[in-house]
């Protein structure tokens, strides 16, 4: 019988060891996927645009609360804020029929399943306006296709 507990505990010992080792795993890996993100909250676009060189240029100057989230390593990018008139600023180019790629970044501010709703391009961004609110993304390869061509 003490054989038998002896296995037991051992292959209790393994077990958990195994969970605690895949825990830690995971753990890691979502540490290490998210480390190079960066989010910002700012009052106006303005500011965004004043605090942070790479928030859109396009951004309208009077758009409120507007939110943020950057990948450090390369182009990934997610912008919500609100506009004032609820409109699209001017340089951003709608398309009908646009085959926009979901965001390679995650924000909690920043919905799921929006690529099937980009309406316009804005620049290197895809977005949409739900109301008066603005949702825009960049992929990584756009930004890496438009920095090759300058």
């Amino acid at each position: 019988m003490a054989g038998k507990s002896v296995v037991m505990v051992t292959a209790g010992v393994v077990v958990t060891l195994g969970v605690a080792t895949v825990v830690a795993v995971l753990v890691a890996k979502e540490w290490i996927d998210k480390r190079h993100n960066e989010t910002a909250s700012y009052a106006s676009g303005a500011e965004a645009k004043k605090e942070r060189g790479s928030v859109p240029r396009w951004l309208p100057d009077d758009a409120s609360s507007v939110q943020y989230a950057m990948k450090t390593t390369g182009g990934e990018r997610l912008v919500k804020a609100t506009l004032k008139d609820g409109r699209l600023p001017s340089v951003c180019k709608p398309a009908a029929e646009l085959h926009a790629p979901a965001p390679e970044i995650e924000a909690k501010w920043f919905p799921n399943n929006v690529a099937g709703k980009a309406t316009a391009r804005c620049e290197l961004y895809y977005a949409y306006t739900n109301g008066s609110t603005l949702y825009a993304w960049q992929i990584n390869q756009d930004w890496v296709d438009s920095n090759k061509q300058r």
